[in-house]
């Protein structure tokens, strides 16, 4: 016989009014477990009702669970909202990552109030017992179906940094880095991006020996010990993500000399092989721009030399030859050879960067006739480069504010801090024996509000406005802020980086009810 509203009243009357004799009532609260299976009134009363009593029939906790986990999987939405804002009343004890776990795999609704419910009751359990929860959680990252697996990591990556310290206490934070590593075992590349975020805002890991740990775990990733294979948009993309969030983690006590040593080794000798993940993407630049922003921070070089070398060879490669004269002193090529100011930035910053620790490396480790070359090159580019100066101070002139914030001038501002930074650098290699002292802030790094373009035209030692004064570099720059614009001269479009490529490995589960 179907239990009836009357009969849920009357037996809620029973229980309430036992008191201290509440546990002699089994019988009661069985029929209030038995109003799962009535009409849509019994069901909303009986998801109230049954977490109320629920902690007086320890014997009975598992049909009670089982039977509010059927009203959450209720096809009336009304009734599952209800009973999942009852759930956290389960969470006692040895029962927590049992509901951490069931409300990880609701997550999959898409019934936008459902599923607002189903955080805000995860979050209130995570105050009761946040390593127990945890439990759940990763129980269903490592084992339950994508889309959970999906938006429980999601849910990590934008909440945990919203807890309290005496919720996220050390243990607790100690034991996400140690099951994050589990899952980081068998990632896509968003997921790998996500629990990056995680593992880095833990209070835990923000020292030297917790950030050298953070960049550990990326390097595990990078697949740093296996050669590159250029022509793969999806081992280009894994080392492209992982770069990006080792970058924020370097500083002068955690080096970056293995992405460094990898990058010269080899991304740089197949450099125009690399195929692009994104299509917007210039794959080249990217790299480019990644090597030279982790440069400052690479400790001692194992092979330092070679890598110079390396670096040499590539600015021989973006830095063109003047054109040849012909008898009457007109060029005799049809056009002026393009300069490819953002590339070149970066390889000089880099090789700036390196050639500090090793100085002599253009006088006694380049041949006669390569340096030669390189010579040429730079004055024939230094030319260039102040006739470019010139046209931008011109064409910036007195502009401020909203002057400087249409498109075309942002782009002209980018450019001059490119220029200037190029600038101040080649000035250091003409020094005799060449100089490193030099310092630069690379042109992608985010305006300061305060920068304007000087009206009056700097003398030559002014070139660098205010490049070459001394800034110390963040340990964790802001890569979300920078900014990507090339100078009209050049062939090569901006980018907007990609991200979301499988890292491989991760198939799809299934799974049946939630349990």
């Amino acid at each position: 016989m179907a239990v009836t509203i009357e009969d849920l009243y009357r037996n809620y009357g029973i229980l309430a009014d036992a008191k201290e004799n509440l546990s002699q009532h089994k019988d009661a609260y069985q029929v209030i477990l038995d109003g799962v299976k009535g009409g849509p009134k019994e069901k909303r009363l009986a998801a109230q009702f049954i977490p109320k009593f629920f902690s007086s029939f320890p014997e009975l906790a598992d049909a009670a669970i089982n039977a509010q986990l059927d009203l959450c999987e209720d096809e009336d939405v009304s009734i599952r909202r209800q009973a999942i804002k009852e759930l956290p009343r389960f969470a006692t004890g040895e029962n927590i990552p049992r509901v951490a776990d069931i409300l990880t795999q609701l997550l999959q609704t898409d019934d936008t109030a459902e599923f607002n419910q189903v955080n805000a009751a995860l979050i209130s359990i995570f105050k009761m017992d946040a390593k127990g929860t945890l439990g759940g959680l990763f129980s269903q990252i490592l084992q339950g179906e994508d889309i959970v697996r999906e938006r429980a990591i999601k849910f990590l990556s934008a909440k945990l940094k919203t807890l309290p310290e005496d919720v996220m206490t050390k243990e607790v934070e100690e034991y996400v880095f140690a099951e994050t590593k589990k899952v980081m075992e068998d990632v896509t590349g968003e997921e790998f991006v996500l629990l990056m975020r995680v593992v880095s805002g833990l209070r835990v890991l923000q020292t030297v020996n917790g950030r050298q740990q953070l960049v550990e775990l990326v390097v595990e990733q990078a697949f740093l010990e296996q050669a590159l294979n250029p022509a793969d948009p999806d081992t280009v993309d894994r080392l492209l993500q992982c770069t990006r969030q080792a970058l924020p983690l370097f500083s002068k006590n955690v080096h970056s000399t293995r992405f460094v040593t990898y990058f010269c080794e080899h991304v740089l000798p197949n450099l125009s092989a690399l195929t692009s993940p994104v299509a917007e993407l210039d794959i080249q630049l990217e790299v480019l721009k990644l090597l030279a922003e982790m440069s400052p921070f690479c400790g001692d070089m194992e092979k330092l030399e070679a890598n110079l070398n390396m670096l040499f060879t590539k600015l021989l490669e973006f830095m063109p030859l003047p054109p040849e004269e012909v008898e009457n002193g007109e060029n005799s090529a049809s056009e002026e050879p393009k300069l490819q100011f953002s590339y070149v930035e970066c390889l000089l910053y880099s090789f700036h960067q390196l050639g500090k620790k090793l100085p002599d490396f253009l006088l006694d480790k380049v041949d006669a006739e390569r340096l030669k070359d390189f010579k040429i090159k730079l004055q024939y580019f230094a030319r260039g480069l102040q006739v470019y100066i010139r046209q931008l101070r011109v064409a910036l002139q007195g502009k401020t504010g909203d002057a400087l914030k249409t498109e075309e001038n942002k782009i002209k501002v980018v450019a001059l801090k490119i220029t200037n930074n190029i600038n101040v650098l080649i000035k250091d290699l003409f020094h005799n024996p060449p100089s490193y002292k030099s310092t630069v802030t690379l042109s992608w790094k985010p305006v300061q509000k305060a920068e304007a373009v000087a009206p009056k035209r700097p003398s030559g030692e002014e070139m660098g406005s205010g490049a070459s004064t001394k800034k110390q570099i963040s340990p964790q720059p802001r890569r979300d802020a920078r900014q990507i614009y090339n100078p009209p001269s050049e062939q090569r479009g901006g980018f907007r980086g990609g991200r979301g490529r499988s890292f491989g490995g991760r198939g799809n589960r299934s799974r049946g009810r939630i349990y």
